[in-house]
């Protein structure tokens, strides 16, 4: 047997697509990506409340590593907003944000997220990510918007608020510190946010956010040099590191990575979640065909050698991954040059950080955070549906007021009780067959009236144990205000799964009608509820003679079994065989 090394080495499978003219593509797409990555990726490590080199460690082997082990051309990894506020809201209760401890905890929780989503890979979990539905990533989005914007209203103003206080106090040391609001530094945040905002409104190609760094930087470089720095208050983020991601070494301990793994594991199906869906939109436009699994094992050997190579949680970018595709990417070679351009920014950009204010940082963030909040989603679902808006706004509030690991796993479980709750009760609708339709065809908009004998229903959804209760209720109901109605014929074709116990519903069922003197019918029942009725024992109990396939002419059938004296007297006439009879 020929071993299969695409599995172990996924780039085997797009390598011969790379030659000289994918190349160059590849090359203007990584450069583009790595000049975008600086600004990004110290932003992004300021609101993890890590070092802001860590935010572009995060995006330097992470990201060559998910590229080589995910199944997306085009998905880029690194740092993101959203892994990075739940980074910080969920490790500064336990050490000091920026400090050794709180850096080496974050490490530890990367090298666990990194693990989980391994294993979610090789146990072939793909399909995991389909819990956490588009409503709950809205939602946790918009409250992880507020929270980040509230995390630097300190930054912004120039005021002080207390470390981890929640949105509420925040607002409230605002009102009571509004005369101390200090006007140099306030100046240096809008000056950021406004030149943010004009560069991607009248110049989209050129990178904004380099815009907002340089305008706000340059501002306080001007009032210090005029009112001095003691006076202005107006500090800067300090010079970062040049060079290699260094090494690096979570604390592996029992304790530690106990205390981790509840935190871990969230973060882990929020990471997932964000790459697949990303790469997944990336597909739909490229035309590629995405493996989850893959994608899986990818993200989970990125974030094991972010942890050991100075890098924080990393996820795939939707911004950074749509960049990269518009960019022409062919291959993901492009995430792996962007990478390699970011290294070389580094080495020469790096000195200058020093000159980047901590204002000018708020403003970059507050433009980050407007830009999380996805008004047309939020519009979209509380106009459509009432069960979504309120799973949405209920991950808000919880994403604003409890632990964030909490708030995510609130959302999914909203998310699946009303996918319960509508799966388990299965609409029951009345049919009639369609006249002169051969095979029969089932509408409940035929206008015709009921048969006195027969009563026609199509149930709408699987028959399980959850929904199978509810069935049996509303079959019930049919004989219970409608006594003449003995015999009922079950249109199956919406039916796509039956389990033990709803072929043992529909058993129980058969035996009942058959003791009121009528049968139950089933129509165009398909193979796989087929097969467990057979398996069960159903089959055999509702009589293999009252089963019907698509090219039988059911009504014809049926209608000989009903009494006949009835049939004489009624004046109804529903069927085809029944304007045809004497």
């Amino acid at each position: 047997m020929k071993f299969d090394w695409t599995a172990w080495l996924p780039l085997l499978r797009w390598w011969p697509r790379v030659n000289r003219t994918t190349s160059r593509a590849d090359l203007i797409a990584g450069l583009t990506g790595g000049l975008i990555l600086v600004p990004q990726g110290v932003a992004f490590a300021t609101i993890a409340g890590m070092p802001p080199e860590y935010g572009l460690y995060a995006a330097m082997l992470p990201a060559v590593v998910a590229a080589l082990w995910g199944s997306s051309w085009h998905l880029v990894s690194g740092p993101t907003t959203a892994i990075s506020i739940v980074v910080f809201a969920t490790m500064s209760p336990l050490a000091e944000a920026g400090s050794a401890a709180y850096v080496q905890l974050v490490l530890s929780l990367t090298f666990l997220v990194g693990v989980f989503q391994l294993l979610l890979g090789v146990l072939r979990f793909g399909s995991l990510v389909n819990f956490v539905s588009h409503t709950v990533v809205v939602g946790f989005t918009a409250g992880a918007a507020v929270l980040i914007a509230a995390s630097q209203v300190k930054n912004f103003f120039g005021i002080a608020i207390p470390r981890g206080a929640s949105v509420a106090q925040v607002l409230q040391s605002v009102v009571e510190q509004a005369g101390h609001i200090n006007g140099f530094i306030t100046a240096v945040a809008l000056v950021t946010v406004v030149s943010c905002v004009a560069a991607k409104r009248w110049w989209p190609k050129v990178p904004h956010m380099i815009v907002g760094m340089v305008s706000g930087s340059v501002l306080a470089f001007g009032l210090n040099a005029q009112w001095s720095e003691a006076l202005t208050e107006i500090t800067s983020i300090g010079a970062l590191q040049i060079g290699l991601p260094p090494l690096s070494m979570p604390d592996l301990s029992a304790s530690t990575l106990q205390q981790l793994a509840p935190i871990a594991f969230a973060v882990a199906l929020l990471a997932l979640t964000e790459a697949v869906s990303i790469a997944r939109a990336m597909a739909l436009k490229s035309g590629q065909r995405i493996d989850g699994n893959q994608e899986f094992i990818g993200q989970g050997l990125s974030n094991l050698a972010g942890s050991f190579f100075s890098g924080y949680a990393s996820s795939g970018s939707f911004n950074r991954s749509g960049l990269n595709l518009a960019a022409g990417a062919k291959t993901p070679l492009a995430a792996v040059y962007s990478a390699g351009f970011l290294l070389l920014i580094m080495l020469f950009l790096a000195p200058l950080a020093k000159y980047l204010p901590v204002a000018a940082m708020a403003g970059i963030l507050f433009v980050v955070a407007w830009g999380l909040i996805d008004f047309h989603a939020i519009g979209e679902v509380v106009r459509t549906s009432r069960s979504e808006a309120a799973i949405l706004f209920a991950t808000l509030i919880a994403t604003l007021s409890i632990p964030l690991e909490f708030a995510i796993y609130i959302g999914v479980g909203l998310s699946l009780l009303m996918y319960l709750k509508r799966t388990s009760q299965p609409s029951l609708d009345d049919v009639k067959p369609v006249p002169g339709q051969m095979p029969p065809a089932f509408s409940d908009s035929t206008g015709l009236a009921d048969c006195p004998q027969l009563k026609i229903v199509r149930i709408n959804g699987s028959i399980f144990f959850g929904a199978a209760n509810h069935l049996q209720e509303a079959l019930q109901g049919i004989d219970e205000t409608e006594p003449h109605h003995t015999h009922v014929l079950l249109v199956a074709s919406g039916i796509n799964f039956v389990d033990l116990t709803g072929a043992h519903m529909l058993a129980q069922e058969a035996q009942r009608r058959r003791a009121l003197g009528g049968a139950l019918y089933l129509f165009n029942v398909k193979e796989e509820p087929m097969d467990m009725l057979r398996r069960s024992g159903a089959y055999a109990t509702i009589g293999a003679d009252n089963f019907f396939a698509m090219g039988d002419d059911v009504m014809v059938i049926v209608k000989r079994r009903l009494n006949q004296d009835t049939c004489a007297q009624c004046t109804a006439r529903v069927f085809t065989p029944c304007k045809t009879a004497p």
